[in-house]
């Protein structure tokens, strides 16, 4: 070469801990089994079959389970993540008790750079699992904070609202899309009318979006998007440069800007979903599946209900599949708790009822 020198990386970041770091997360996958798709409720005679992905299954209870192992193998792979790397997170929350999981599994600090408003619950459990908390006042502080601590540590921030949508291999290779239509083959409607989910990172709708086109499926993606959340006038108005200056009460899918892993192009539509809504809905549906589940699939589930009131309408048979994305224990002293409802002034009758008369006409009549 010119020059005459040379440099060998492997020195400076060792492929042998690269090689076993891989393996252990290989490993740790190969001893899960996949999550359950479960059948929710509905009366026979509307026709419509609703399916749950139950991720709150995952060994770290949510769906973020998979973007965490996706993203840890993504900086490792990249030699982004080497041995003794801290590893930093701006997470609201799922994504860092999965992180810390994989951080723990492989011998790394790990930091999660969250908004204070963060649920105990979910603070607790990153604590659990070996990571280390870091608050900020502003829910839109959490990325520049976690690049400063990054930079002063010497470390990597893993940035999952950048890396989301291109770490998961969306043409298959077991990612989410690709589990969900080999459960749905011997059902009565193998290729559902929707497929519907939050924005979050966008990882999961850019993932499921373009696995639908590369399939040749004729399944359509719909997208919710909670309040608060710019998602969604984002991609009513083409504004990608959208922000909002307060964060959404519904954490992990609501966002106060639009985050380079949201590929918006891969959705064919979106659903705005008011922050009581979400939570009266986990609330009913807790009755239904007698069991508690998340604010997100509270907002899942509000978007299915309205495309499951059209098909009525139209006359259509068919199925719907969405995310059971974590369960309501994580919640217990917000969601779920009356005072703290009360606190930021949501008053749940209106879309309670609206689910009422859902459940017994099959009309949707939300304003």
């Amino acid at each position: 070469m010119i020059g005459g020198s040379d440099i060998d990386r492997s020195c400076v970041r060792t492929r042998g801990w690269t090689s076993e770091a891989v393996r252990i997360i290989d490993a740790d996958a190969n001893r899960s089994a996949d999550t359950h798709l479960l059948r929710f409720p509905l009366p026979a005679e509307w026709g419509i079959d609703l399916y749950l992905k139950d991720e709150s299954t995952h060994p770290t209870g949510s769906l973020k389970h998979r973007l965490a192992r996706s993203l840890f193998l993504y900086a490792i792979c990249n030699g982004w993540v080497t041995e003794n790397t801290p590893v930093i997170e701006a997470s609201s929350g799922s994504t860092a008790v999965s992180e810390a999981y994989f951080a723990r599994l492989l011998g790394l600090p790990f930091i999660a750079v969250m908004p204070r408003s963060t649920s105990r619950e979910k603070v607790s459990l990153i604590e659990w699992h070996g990571g280390r908390c870091h608050f900020v006042d502003e829910p839109g502080a959490i990325y520049d904070e976690s690049r400063r601590l990054a930079a002063e540590l010497d470390g990597h921030f893993m940035d999952q609202f950048t890396h989301a949508e291109r770490a998961t291999d969306w043409r298959g290779n077991n990612n989410i899309a690709e589990s969900i239509f080999e459960q749905l083959a011997l059902e009565p409607h193998a290729e559902p009318a929707w497929v519907v989910v939050g924005a979050g990172t966008g990882g999961t709708s850019a993932t499921i979006g373009r696995y639908l086109r590369y399939r040749r499926h004729n399944t359509r993606l719909a997208v919710v998007d909670p309040g608060n959340s710019v998602f969604f006038d984002a991609w009513r108005d083409g504004d990608p440069n959208r922000t909002s200056d307060s964060g959404s009460l519904i954490e992990g899918i609501g966002r106060p800007r639009v985050e380079p892993s949201f590929v918006g192009e891969a959705i064919d539509r979106m659903i705005k979903v008011p922050d009581a809504a979400s939570i009266a809905t986990i609330r009913w549906v807790e009755k239904v599946l007698g069991r508690r589940v998340g604010g997100s699939t509270g907002t899942n589930l509000w978007g299915v209900f309205v495309l499951v009131s059209e098909l009525i309408q139209q006359g259509r048979s068919g199925s719907i599949v969405t995310l059971l994305c974590d369960g309501g224990e994580r919640y217990t002293h917000t969601y779920y708790d009356d005072d703290w409802v009360a606190e930021r002034g949501l008053d749940l009758t209106a879309p309670t009822a609206v689910l009422d008369h859902f459940h017994a006409t099959g009309e949707f009549r939300a304003d």
